[in-house]
Parts: C-alpha cells; sequence; structure tokens
C-alpha cells in the first residue's frame, strides 16, 4: 500500500506518521496466515493484541500523556483502512477497543478515570468493549432496559442485558449504558447515564459468547448479563442522565472506523480479483481481457475512490471536532456542562463529524458489499469457499451494513440533517 500520493490530495501525513503506518502493513502481514489459519477455526487471534501493542496500534489515537502514539484521525483511519484488508474480523476487534471505547473515554472521563484507564488499554494490559445494544434496543438505543439505581450513595447497581458486544468476552473495561430506574426518590428514571465497568473490580457481571454466526469468525461477540452490578460512583463516564450524548459520540468514531475498515475490504477485493483474473483462463483466453470481467474490475475501483474521499473527509471533520473539545477543556472548568446543544461552536462541528461519518459508512459499507460480491463473482466456483479471502470478505461485508446503525437508518438520519428535524422519521 503506498502513501505517497496523499500530499497531491490535500489529505497530508508526515514522515513520522507514514513509517507508523509501514509498521502496521508489516505487522498485518505478519499475522494474516494466522488470521486465516483463525478464522477457519472461528477463534480469536490471539497475536492480534501482543503484535499490535509493539507498534502502539492499541493507542494509537490516544494522548501521548496516557501512553498513546497521539495521531490524528487521518492516521488512525489510514491505520484501520490497511488493518480492514485482513477481514473486517480484525478490523472490528480495533472498532469496539479504540473507537468506541478509549476515544470515547478519552473524551468525556475526568483527569482521574483518564489516568487510571487508558495506560493499561493503550499498552494491551486491558482490552476495552462498550455495551449500548440490546435484544430489543438496537437501532433505537433510547428504548434500552437495562436499569441503573443508586442505592448507598457509594455505588450504582446495573441490571439488565446487553449482546452483540465485541470483545466483549475478553474485555477487562467495559462502556455501560442505563437508563436511572422507575423509584419515589429518584429524579433520573428514564434517563440514561454511562458508566466505566471493571469486571475486576464490579461483581456481578456476567458474560456468555455468542456463536453460529454468518460471519465475523474471530470476533467475540457476548451477550453481557448485568445481575445486581456494582459500580462505584466515581465510574459515572460524563454528566449524569447524558448517557446517550456520550454513546451518540461514540458512534461517529465507530461509524468512521467501519468505512475506514470497509476501505480496506474493497482494496484487498479488488487486489485479489486481479491477481486471479490474470491467471485464471477460460475460453481461450484470461478472465482479465473480457469484458464482463473488466466491467467488475471498473465498478470495484469506483467504489474505492468514491468512499475514500468521503471517509477522509470525515476524518478530517472528526479532527475538528476533537480539537474544539480539547481546547475547550482547557479554557473551561465546567466543561462537562457546556457541551450541549447551547454551545453553537460544539454543536455545528459535532453536527458536521456526524453527519459525514454517517454518510462515508453508508456509502463505503454498500460499496464494499458489492465490491465483495463481485470479487466472489470473478472468483466464480473457487470463491464460494471461505478459504479464499475473497468469500471470507463477502461473509463479513455483510454485517458492516447492520452495525453501528443500519444502513436503513443512516438513510433517514442523513436524510433529516438536510430537511431538518421536524421532518425526521424516527424519535
Amino acid at each position: 500500500m503506498s502513501y505517497s500520493n496523499f500530499s497531491q490530495m490535500a489529505f497530508n501525513i508526515s514522515t513520522q506518521q507514514e513509517s507508523f503506518l509501514k509498521q502496521v502493513d508489516n505487522t498485518c502481514k505478519i499475522i494474516r496466515p494466522y488470521e486465516e489459519e483463525c478464522y477457519l477455526q472461528e477463534k480469536f487471534n490471539d497475536k492480534v493484541i501482543p503484535e499490535f501493542a509493539k507498534i502502539g496500534m492499541l493507542g494509537c489515537p490516544i494522548s501521548r500523556e496516557y501512553g498513546g502514539l497521539g495521531y490524528d484521525n487521518l492516521s488512525y483511519v489510514l491505520a484501520i483502512e490497511r488493518i480492514g484488508q485482513e477481514g473486517s474480523s480484525m478490523r472490528t476487534f480495533f472498532s469496539a477497543h479504540t473507537s468506541l471505547a478509549q476515544i470515547t473515554l478519552q473524551s468525556w472521563a475526568t483527569e482521574e478515570q483518564k489516568k487510571e484507564y487508558l495506560p493499561k488499554t493503550t499498552n494491551g494490559d486491558s482490552i476495552m468493549a462498550f455495551a449500548l445494544t440490546e435484544p430489543a434496543a438496537g437501532s433505537d438505543p433510547s428504548s434500552m432496559t437495562t436499569k441503573f439505581e443508586d442505592k448507598d450513595g457509594e455505588h450504582y447497581v446495573l441490571t439488565g442485558e446487553k449482546h452483540w458486544i465485541g470483545n466483549g468476552t475478553f474485555a477487562d473495561i467495559i462502556i455501560v449504558f442505563a437508563k436511572g430506574a422507575n423509584t419515589n426518590n429518584s429524579s433520573n428514571n428514564g434517563k440514561v447515564s454511562a458508566f466505566i465497568v471493571d469486571r475486576n473490580s464490579c461483581p456481578g457481571l456476567r458474560v456468555q459468547e455468542m456463536k453460529n454466526k454468518l460471519g465475523l469468525l474471530t470476533v467475540k461477540n457476548a451477550e453481557i448479563y448485568f445481575e445486581n452490578c456494582i459500580v462505584p460512583k466515581k465510574n459515572l463516564l460524563g454528566s449524569k442522565d447524558k448517557g446517550l450524548s456520550v454513546a451518540y459520540s461514540g458512534l461517529i468514531d465507530g461509524r468512521l472506523s467501519v468505512a475506514a475498515g470497509a476501505l480496506g475490504v474493497m482494496q484487498d477485493c479488488l487486489e485479489e480479483s486481479i491477481t486471479y483474473s490474470k491467471r485464471r483462463e477460460q475460453h481461450g483466453s484470461v478472465l482479465a481481457k473480457k469484458q464482463l470481467i473488466q466491467e467488475h474490475i471498473a465498478i470495484m475501483t469506483a467504489n474505492i475512490e468514491s468512499s475514500k474521499w468521503l471517509t477522509y473527509r470525515a476524518a478530517i471533520a472528526r479532527q475538528k471536532l476533537h480539537d474544539y473539545v480539547e481546547h475547550f477543556k482547557v479554557i473551561e472548568d465546567d466543561w462537562l456542562s457546556k457541551l450541549d446543544n447551547t454551545n453553537k461552536q460544539y454543536s455545528s462541528l459535532r453536527q458536521e463529524a456526524d453527519r459525514l461519518a454517517a454518510i462515508a459508512k453508508f456509502h463505503a459499507t454498500n460499496a464494499a458489499s458489492d465490491t465483495s460480491n463481485r470479487a466472489v463473482q470473478i472468483y466464480g466456483a473457487s470463491g464460494y469457499r471461505k478459504t479464499t479471502r475473497v468469500a471470507r470478505h463477502f461473509l463479513d461485508s455483510r454485517a458492516i451494513t447492520i452495525y453501528e446503525g443500519t444502513n436503513e437508518i443512516l438513510k433517514l438520519k442523513i436524510a433529516s440533517m438536510i430537511l431538518g428535524k421536524k421532518y425526521r422519521a424516527y424519535k
């Protein structure tokens, strides 16, 4: 993968960043054979954490103050794009650990929380997860049924269930969202808050792996049960009752990482298709000379180029939001209470980052689904086995149009951002 042309595209990266991306590329090449073996065996690739920890990828966009590399969003997106070539399974690990959980923690946590949790997540000692989705609350997080109560003034007690939680079987630190329970003495009934749940110090948590999946076979998804799970008061993340704002900000980063990973999927499908079509002969010539095969190649190429510009642009918008928030934290002691719709600059930057991430995710995942389908078609019967890379991409690409906001919901979201809130087709 070449990065030399970015200076011509206004998406500039430094020599140091280019060197890091080459490290990511080399690490992907090292663990590729084992990832393919793990996929067929439907087990987690236990080389991902130690190998990527060596180069700092487990904390790529996290501040150096907390053990990360401190790279910007574009650098992170480019790294995720390269990892996406190895499959959406491997990329999903990073989306759960870094995009959804680490970045959300860095954005909303107190200084004490960041110092306690981030350093051990950037070096791989602890892995993170993001628990929002429930059996009856997918595209509509506000309908969640997981509850929290304030019983003794020192702890919250969580009760409920989450599912499809990436990294959920082995994550040590989980960002969890719950509604205030309906009690007579509570002022937060039905309002969502976010919590940092440390499995080592929060008793009452049980996990169960979700199996028999169509794809994403090296991802460990879990059902997580909170059975009077005790969480210290100090582990409240962000403001009480403002959990949905925390969740939706996390989804911006989640969608951006899915879009970036989709770019990698398409690039790998294209490369595999080019190699195969130049080698495979049918009816007296190689497939690469067939006009219908060339049509597939042309559309795959167009899918990649159109998705790149949307995704990179979304990364720049997300960086602008990050830079504003980090500066705002320095100049405002009470920054947490002032990051809302009354802050016009913050609201504008967040809406633009949200809008572009939704568009990038919608377009890139649809394009990846189409591209992987075309790659399998080029391979013909040979592409119908999971031993081929194109088949694995095809299986995994079905999921990426569903999670981090189904593409149907994203259509409505994008349209309402253009038409105005009063025309929203959903609450």
